[in-house]
């Protein structure tokens, strides 16, 4: 049986405030300082909020993904939702899971 769901790409997984942020960056030509300006925060604060969202789109291309599933427990990881070990446990017992139903 060859079970091949339809992948999303790495922007359908983020949020509608992820994508205003993005939108904000570029026409921020890249200036963090001038998107801590725009949001009325302070810098480290941006740089942060960029840090996490580079981790979170990293996460969710940097490896094949199994099912729609994995892209919301890499998703939840990346934003600090779940902690490592609850991640790879989970990540774990899906992949198991697959192969069961795969062998079936």
């Amino acid at each position: 049986m060859t079970d091949n769901p339809v992948q999303k790409n790495w922007l359908d997984y983020l949020s509608d405030e992820d994508l205003a942020f993005i939108k904000r960056f570029v026409l921020s030509s890249g200036s963090l300082k001038d998107l801590a300006r725009a949001y009325g925060i302070s810098y480290p604060t941006v740089r942060l909020r960029l840090d996490r969202l580079i981790a979170k789109i990293q996460v969710l291309d940097d490896q094949p993904v199994a099912s729609p599933f994995e892209s919301l427990l890499r998703t939840h990881y990346a934003e600090g939702r779940i902690d490592f070990d609850t991640f790879k446990r989970l990540l774990t017992a899906h992949r198991e899971e697959l192969e069961k139903r795969h062998e079936t």
